[in-house]
């Protein structure tokens, strides 16, 4: 016979000690609750720790749910209501913790994001939480009303089980799958998981000129069919990457194309005849150079067949049109994505039919929780992802401790 569990020590445990793990376990805490937080890992939220370059944009202060991708797009709204960009910095003026505004409304800490991971840690203590680290699962359990969790430091057991292992993003910080095993264990559905907010890697000609060019940024509006976005884009050895690209990757499906407009907002046909008419001596390259960085504009004119040394007194204005046109539908299919490598976040994951969007509770056990990126809300690039982290946490918190 299976040994019995052990007499709970703890109201909860929470596998994971990542943004949504500690975030949940310390306001359980806070709320008079007994909570350990376990994690294979040697170091607690290292994802914190990397993000933003290392200043973590812990949120976004345009947060909606229209800025998250989910097969139910209405599941985020109750818990991103309940828990707001202002709360969070409502908390990180408590510790004295100070942050700026970079660009579309992202909100980076002006210490290091370990002042960000240090706060995480002290409201746990703050709460009397308990956290193990380098804390191996080997498998988890369910009866008589209470989670039996088998671990590498001995078995532990507790009326209430939060999951907040994150997804399959970067691998090498220790990314598994154990919360969709267990999600599966215990009857949910997992909407496909995919890499998103990831660069995009090309093949053949592409992939050739891409390199060829690799370092170089300009700004686009890089759209599929289901979505566009105006930000910068990064050509690589690989193929393209920058914030349009991580963006809409995140929207992409494999064999589908990838629109690139190239200066958005800019009639590029009217500035090429007006220098024409101007500057008829110019050159196209020239032209084209006042626009586009040096590199990126002779690739556009080897592309479409165009002598970089002709003069614009010597070009057709249909010609200039064609070039204006190459440049604001510039269709690429990528062969792929760089994969969970570099991927920033997870795409897919827990059904949310089978979760409360009010308390992220188990539908097929009381008790379970689902948080964070394990689940099936993607937020877009630019801390939206870390504010579904602190929502679905607070409202799992808020489930688990009633």
């Amino acid at each position: 016979m299976p040994a019995a569990p052990p007499s709970p020590a703890f109201d909860a445990v929470v596998l994971g000690a990542g943004a949504a793990g500690l975030f949940c376990a310390s306001r359980m805490g806070r709320a008079g609750r007994k909570v350990l937080v376990i994690d294979h890992a040697a170091k607690p939220a290292e994802k914190v720790r990397i993000s933003g370059g290392g200043r973590c944009n812990f949120t976004n202060i345009h947060t909606a749910p229209d800025r998250f991708i989910s097969e139910n797009p209405h599941f985020a709204k109750s818990a991103l209501a309940r828990y707001t960009p202002q709360d969070f910095l409502d908390l990180l003026a408590r510790h004295e913790i100070t942050w700026h505004e970079k660009t579309l409304g992202q909100l980076f800490c002006d210490q290091k994001a370990g002042a960000i991971i240090r706060m995480l840690l002290d409201e746990l203590d703050a709460g009397g939480g308990e956290l193990r680290l380098n804390t191996q699962v080997t498998s988890v359990s369910h009866a008589d009303g209470l989670f039996t969790v088998d671990t590498s430091g001995g078995r532990l057991a507790a009326p209430k089980l939060v999951i907040a292992t994150g997804g399959l993003s970067i691998p090498k910080m220790g990314a598994s799958g154990l919360a969709y095993d267990i999600a599966r264990q215990f009857g949910h559905a997992i909407v496909q998981t995919r890499a998103a907010l990831v660069p995009f890697v090309f093949t053949g000609a592409d992939h050739d000129d891409f390199a060829s060019i690799s370092g170089v940024a300009c700004d686009v509006r890089a759209s599929t069919d289901r979505a566009a976005f105006d930000e910068a884009m990064l050509f690589t050895h690989r193929g393209l990457s920058g914030p349009a690209i991580l963006q809409v990757s995140s929207y992409w499906s494999p064999g589908e194309p990838v629109t690139l407009t190239l200066l958005p907002g800019t009639d590029i046909a009217g500035t090429l005849k007006t220098a024409k008419r101007d500057r008829p001596q110019q050159t196209l390259a020239s032209a084209l150079e006042a626009l586009l960085p040096s590199r990126l504009a002779h690739l556009v004119l080897s592309r479409t067949h165009t002598t970089p040394t002709s003069r614009l007194a010597d070009t057709s204005h249909a010609t200039l049109d064609t070039l204006a046109g190459a440049l604001s539908s510039w269709v690429v299919r990528p062969a792929g994505t760089e994969g969970w490598r570099t991927a920033e976040v997870t795409a897919g994951g827990i059904d949310t039919s089978g979760l409360s969007s009010k308390t992220m509770e188990s539908r097929h056990l009381a008790g379970l929780y689902f948080i964070g990126e394990c689940v099936d809300v993607t937020g877009w690039l630019g801390g939206y992802n870390f504010q579904w982290a602190w929502a679905s946490a607070a409202a799992g918190a808020e489930g688990a401790a009633a």
